[in-house]
Protein backbone atom coordinates (compact mmCIF):
# COMPACT_ATOMS: atom_id res chain seq x y z
CA UNK A 1 0.00 0.00 0.00
CA UNK A 2 1.33 3.60 -0.88
CA UNK A 3 2.16 6.36 1.69
CA UNK A 4 -0.28 8.33 0.40
CA UNK A 5 -2.80 6.11 0.81
CA UNK A 6 -2.21 5.81 4.40
CA UNK A 7 -2.15 8.51 5.53
CA UNK A 8 -5.63 9.33 3.05
CA UNK A 9 -6.72 6.63 5.46
CA UNK A 10 -5.28 7.92 8.60
CA UNK A 11 -7.04 11.45 7.88
CA UNK A 12 -10.44 9.92 7.21
CA UNK A 13 -9.75 7.76 10.81
CA UNK A 14 -8.52 11.58 12.17
CA UNK A 15 -11.63 13.19 11.27
CA UNK A 16 -14.17 10.64 11.99
CA UNK A 17 -12.37 9.84 15.37
CA UNK A 18 -12.94 13.73 16.37
CA UNK A 19 -16.40 14.69 15.53
CA UNK A 20 -16.85 10.57 17.58
CA UNK A 21 -15.08 11.98 20.07
CA UNK A 22 -16.07 15.47 20.41
CA UNK A 23 -19.00 15.57 23.04
CA UNK A 24 -16.95 13.29 25.70
CA UNK A 25 -15.89 14.64 28.72
CA UNK A 26 -17.79 18.21 28.13
CA UNK A 27 -19.78 19.71 30.34
CA UNK A 28 -21.91 22.10 30.39
CA UNK A 29 -21.79 25.02 32.37
CA UNK A 30 -24.72 24.02 35.02
CA UNK A 31 -22.90 20.95 35.02
CA UNK A 32 -19.87 22.46 35.89
CA UNK A 33 -21.14 24.75 38.70
CA UNK A 34 -19.85 28.32 36.65
CA UNK A 35 -21.60 31.41 36.20
CA UNK A 36 -22.84 31.66 32.58
CA UNK A 37 -22.26 34.88 30.27
CA UNK A 38 -24.65 36.85 29.12
CA UNK A 39 -26.09 35.47 26.06
CA UNK A 40 -24.56 31.95 25.81
CA UNK A 41 -26.19 29.21 25.11
CA UNK A 42 -27.41 26.85 28.13
CA UNK A 43 -25.89 23.58 26.15
CA UNK A 44 -22.39 25.51 25.49
CA UNK A 45 -19.34 23.69 27.06
CA UNK A 46 -17.79 25.29 30.02
CA UNK A 47 -14.56 23.28 30.00
CA UNK A 48 -13.95 22.38 26.44
CA UNK A 49 -10.24 21.49 25.42
CA UNK A 50 -9.40 21.20 21.93
CA UNK A 51 -5.72 19.98 22.92
CA UNK A 52 -6.90 17.16 24.50
CA UNK A 53 -9.58 16.29 21.84
CA UNK A 54 -6.69 16.02 19.38
CA UNK A 55 -4.57 13.88 21.36
CA UNK A 56 -7.60 11.44 21.76
CA UNK A 57 -8.26 11.37 18.13
CA UNK A 58 -4.49 10.88 17.31
CA UNK A 59 -4.11 7.98 19.40
CA UNK A 60 -7.67 6.24 18.22
CA UNK A 61 -6.72 7.08 14.41
CA UNK A 62 -3.11 6.07 14.81
CA UNK A 63 -4.65 2.23 16.07
CA UNK A 64 -7.18 2.44 13.72
CA UNK A 65 -5.18 3.53 10.70
CA UNK A 66 -2.37 0.61 12.17
CA UNK A 67 -5.27 -2.14 12.23
CA UNK A 68 -6.23 -1.00 8.91
CA UNK A 69 -3.16 -1.66 7.25
CA UNK A 70 -2.13 -5.04 9.42
CA UNK A 71 -5.67 -5.98 7.90
CA UNK A 72 -5.01 -5.20 4.48
CA UNK A 73 -1.12 -6.54 4.23
CA UNK A 74 -2.27 -10.05 6.04
CA UNK A 75 -5.73 -10.26 4.99
CA UNK A 76 -7.42 -11.18 7.95
CA UNK A 77 -10.92 -10.27 6.84
CA UNK A 78 -11.73 -10.11 3.73
CA UNK A 79 -14.77 -9.15 1.48
CA UNK A 80 -15.72 -12.34 1.01
CA UNK A 81 -16.17 -12.62 5.27
CA UNK A 82 -18.41 -9.89 5.48
CA UNK A 83 -20.76 -10.77 2.42
CA UNK A 84 -24.06 -11.60 3.61
CA UNK A 85 -26.14 -11.73 1.38
CA UNK A 86 -27.68 -15.23 0.07
CA UNK A 87 -25.93 -17.02 -2.96
CA UNK A 88 -28.15 -16.18 -6.17
CA UNK A 89 -30.22 -19.27 -7.02
CA UNK A 90 -28.42 -21.56 -10.15
CA UNK A 91 -29.57 -20.39 -13.98
CA UNK A 92 -32.05 -22.97 -15.69
CA UNK A 93 -31.17 -21.28 -19.03
CA UNK A 94 -30.40 -24.27 -21.69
Amino acid sequence: MAITSILAIYFLFWVMCAFILLPFGVRTADEAGVEKVPGQADSAPANFRPGKLVMRATIAASLLTALFVANFTYGWITAADIDILPKPPASTAA
